[in-house]
């Protein structure tokens, strides 16, 4: 297995490919990391990924990894649907990089924990390209979600740095890409959710409905959906859980 460090559109990213295979054409997946965290902290998915003939390209999100900014957290998670909204924006300049430099054996799948999982649901309504997905940890309910961040920053004495025209754009625009509201634009294509139900970050309920929605649009392809649920776990991925999603890629991407 190779791993690159390489900047494509000024996105950092670490480009990661089995031994032997750089300039050959690959099923590939797009994998994003979660709030906080980097490109590097989801390497075991990408190994995993490689060493099944897959290549894998892990960005670094807007104002994370080597595009830091020095923020602290509080300042990031203003920011947090800003840098959503980019990561989902990045992802169709490094699909048609990918596609420019011939590194793709069809279309690449997107997958990602946490932040990663809710900015692939995001894509999914606006990039009808991706053939599949891994969602772990993730919510599709954007405004919902967006609506209860700002009322948990108000009722914990912080006044945002946003007008009411402004917090209501803003809304406007997350409902442009909240898969609750985008049913058909999931145009049944395969996607594995994993989630614990003991996450107090991206909260069981809502993403676990939203699934059960989402079967119900499928109908009689209800298989290309797949949810895992652990109850005894928390804001973090089982390995069986990195297993099952590695594999989900995988096997979706040789159909």
């Amino acid at each position: 297995m190779r791993i690159q460090k390489e900047v494509w559109h000024d996105i950092p990213l670490l480009h990661v490919f089995p031994e032997g295979a750089a300039d050959k054409k690959l099923p590939a997946v797009i994998f994003l990391h979660g709030h906080m965290s980097a490109k590097e902290h989801n390497l075991h998915y990408a190994y995993q990924l490689a060493d099944k003939g897959l290549r894998v390209f892990l960005p670094d999100a807007h104002l994370h990894g080597e595009r830091e900014e020095g923020q602290d957290a509080i300042q990031l998670s203003l920011r947090f649907w800003e840098i959503v909204l980019t990561s989902i924006e990045e992802i169709g300049i490094i699909h048609k990089i990918a596609q420019s430099k011939q590194l793709v054996d069809g279309e690449p799948a997107v997958a990602g924990t946490s932040m990663g999982g809710i900015t692939t649901l995001g894509a999914l309504t606006v990039y009808p390209w991706i053939p599949s997905a891994a969602v772990m940890m993730g919510a599709a309910n954007y405004v919902e979600l967006a609506t209860a961040q700002m009322t948990q920053f108000e009722s914990r004495g912080f006044t945002l740095p946003i007008t009411d025209e402004e917090r209501t754009n803003m809304l406007g625009t997350l409902a442009q890409f909240d898969g609750t509201k985008k049913l058909e634009r999931f145009n049944k294509r395969p996607i594995l959710f994993w989630h614990g139900e003991q996450d107090i970050i991206v909260p069981f309920g809502p993403t676990y409905n939203f699934y059960k929605q989402l079967k119900a649009a499928y109908g009689d392809a209800e298989e290309k959906l797949k949810f895992i649920r652990e109850q005894e776990t928390g804001h973090a991925v089982s390995r069986p859980g990195m297993l099952a999603a590695t594999e989900w890629l995988t096997v979706n991407l040789r159909k």
